[in-house]
């Protein structure tokens, strides 16, 4: 099938959804801070074909600029709840990484109807580690200043692997890609720092968690330390040689760890 769009009413405006594939479960991917529905295309690559597929640019990134704030991880799963209640007939798994994956793990905190799973790609945990000290945010806030600075943030901190130049001049024109201050800023300064843990217990659909064995963002042993005691039941797998940018790294992995993921859950 073709992948076609479809236009989300979200609060004070709308979504556009990239819609692919029939049957069920449907995938829902939910990007990281700075990427966009297209970090998504080399796992969608590797998918069975059929595989039912639903992708966007998060609210402040890419196609959604327009959209104004907050962009809070509230209203991020807000937008999200839309995504799947519009584009989505049937049962779902939620696929985020990073900031996509502390969304999407508010939103299955919710307990909507719908969900099957939960896959966290190298996903910010819901209590957020020591590390995460005020110094460390106002750095981060300054990653995607500048081309020159995306490259280094790229190079030097969320890759372990290097990039092929499509994928990587599509990674720096996703990080260049903020609606402005207000969308760049909210997860380095507040999103990532935020505690969720009260809602994580609130989760009870299978959880599976893939971590990038050299990531710096979010190493296996914060994912092991600060994530899976809130998640019980959460299986974490680690990816050899990769670091935080898996669906870019490692997209094959990602696509073969989904399609594991999938068939555990009819069995």
């Amino acid at each position: 099938m073709t992948e076609t769009t479809t236009t989300v009413p979200v609060a004070d405006g709308s979504l556009d959804v990239r819609v692919n594939g029939a049957g069920a479960p449907a995938l829902v991917f939910v990007h990281y801070w700075g990427g966009s529905a297209d970090t998504w295309t080399g796992v969608l690559d590797h998918l069975p074909p059929g595989q039912a597929t639903v992708r966007y640019d998060q609210r402040g990134w890419g196609t959604s600029r327009a959209l104004p704030g907050p962009y809070h991880l509230d209203r991020l799963a807000d937008d999200l709840a839309r995504v799947v209640e519009t584009c989505v007939p049937g049962p779902y798994v939620l696929v985020g990484h990073s900031m996509g994956g502390k969304a999407s793990l508010l939103l299955a905190a919710r307990r909507p109807a719908g969900p099957a799973g939960l896959v966290l790609v190298a996903p910010a945990p819901p209590q957020p580690p020591a590390a995460v000290t005020e110094e460390y945010r106002q750095g981060l806030a300054h990653a995607y200043d500048s081309p020159e600075t995306v490259a280094h943030a790229l190079d030097q901190v969320l890759t372990a692997t290097p990039l092929s130049g499509t994928v990587r001049a599509t990674a720096v024109r996703d990080s260049l890609a903020a609606a402005g201050d207000e969308a760049r800023l909210e997860w380095p300064l507040r999103g990532i720092a935020r505690d969720i843990t009260s809602a994580a217990r609130d989760i009870d659909i299978p959880v599976a968690v893939l971590a990038g064995e050299r990531d710096v963002v979010e190493p296996p042993h914060v994912l092991r330390d600060h994530l899976l005691p809130h998640l019980p039941g959460a299986t974490l797998t680690t990816v050899p040689a990769v670091g935080h940018l898996l669906p870019l790294e490692a997209p094959g992995a990602v696509a073969a760890a989904l399609t594991e993921f999938v068939a555990g859950l009819g069995s």
